[in-house]
Order: structure tokens, then sequence, then C-alpha cells
């Protein structure tokens, strides 16, 4: 059992590392030192070495890290050297979008199931797999024993989404839609906000904009005071 707890931090920068290290190995690379990964995954080396650390990988000085064997121990930590089963609730334009994203499989995430409550959707074939009822999904989780529950409803069916997925047994829970779910302590809950990602890029934006005029504005000044010069 290991001695340090992984801090959620850490945590939450490991597919980081792992994104960075597989684009790695399809460019032929076999070691990489921290500076590299840190500038692959946009962070520091002290962080990456600190990070990697809680796994127990130090690397080798004057050669770096392994990549394929820091691959496979970052997947093990994760829990990617075994498939997740999951349900998507909610088959509208995100659900199905998420149904077709190849991404999943390729990293240990079956899509095992897609429910729905409107009628009009529910026994409609969506890529592979078809529409079934929302009513079913306590059956459906037992049986294809579903480990990770994704909703991409409206922020109105939401609530009821996640809560139904509690009673049937459901303890990962990620969330697309634009609320905020209430869960017991002990079902984690992640939310992918795309509106808030989007703002975000919206501020970055904005600031290099006013940015860019003061530089215009400058560059302006400078110019009219050359042509003022005798």
């Amino acid at each position: 059992m290991r001695e340090r707890a992984i801090p959620e931090a850490t945590v939450a920068r490991l597919p980081l590392y792992l994104r960075s290290l597989v684009d790695m190995t399809e460019r032929g690379m076999q070691t990489i030192s921290s500076e590299g990964l840190a500038e692959a995954a946009g962070v520091n080396s002290a962080k990456v070495r600190k990070d990697l650390s809680y796994l127990g990988s130090y690397g080798t000085r004057g050669v770096g890290y392994d990549v394929e064997y820091l691959i496979y121990q970052i997947s093990r930590e994760l829990g990617l050297t075994q498939d997740w089963n999951c349900v998507i609730v909610g088959v509208g334009n995100l659900g199905r979008a998420l149904a077709n994203y190849r991404g999943f499989g390729e990293r240990g995430f079956r899509v095992s199931a897609l429910v729905d409550i409107d009628e009009t959707k529910i026994g409609k074939p969506v890529d592979s797999m078809v529409v079934e009822d929302f009513a079913d999904l306590e059956r459906i989780v037992k049986e294809r024993e579903i480990s990770i529950g994704i909703v991409a409803t409206t922020a109105a069916a939401a609530q009821d989404a996640a809560d139904r997925l509690v009673s049937a047994g459901v303890k990962s829970i990620l969330n697309f839609a634009p609320t905020v779910l209430q869960v017991p302590d002990d079902v984690s809950l992640r939310k992918v906000d795309l509106s808030i990602e989007l703002q975000i890029l919206s501020f970055y934006e904005q600031r290099k904009s006013a940015l860019e005029t003061v530089r215009r504005g400058k560059r302006l000044t400078a110019s009219a005071s050359k042509s003022t010069r005798p």
C-alpha cells in the first residue's frame, strides 16, 4: 500500500502528462526529461518531478524518464489498465457527439448504453447502439456493470438524472449539463462546463485586444513625436 496519498491537484495533472507522453511515443521518443515533459504539459519541471515521485518514478540523472514505462505507471494509477463501462444519459446533440467520440474506447471507457426519456429517440440507432428508455436505467446499470454515468441532459433534467444514477448504484458521474449537481459524499462528481471555458477564453481575448490597442497607441505616439522633431 502507498505510503503517501496522491493529492487531487496531482491527479488532475496526470492525464496531461499521459497525453503528452503518448504524443511522444508517436514521434518515436523513448526518454524524456522532466523539463521536456513540463514544457509539453504546460507546467513547471519541479512540479513534474514531485508529481511523478508519488508514483515512485524518479527518472535517471542525465537520461530522464522512460516514456513507455511512465505511460504504464500513469495508466495504472488512473485505472486505465482496465475497461470502464459508461452510460450516457440524454441523447441530444451533445449526447450523440459523445456517443460517437472514438477517444473514449481508445482510453478504456466503453460507452455501453444510451438512455433518454424522449419516446421519439428511444429505439433509434446512434452509431452502433440503440437508445434505451431512461426508465430502465437501474436494470441497465446492473446488467452491464456500469461504473460511470455521463449526464448530457438539459440543466432542468440533470439533477433527476444524477439522482437516478446514484440510486442505481453508480458512484462516478461526469456532468456536462450547465448546472451544479448535488450528490452524496461517496459519489465522485466531475463537471465539464463548456460555457465557462469559453468565457475564460473571452477574457484572454479581450485582454490581448486591449494590450494590442495600447501598443498601437504607443507606436502612433512615438511616430508622431519623431515627425515633429526639428
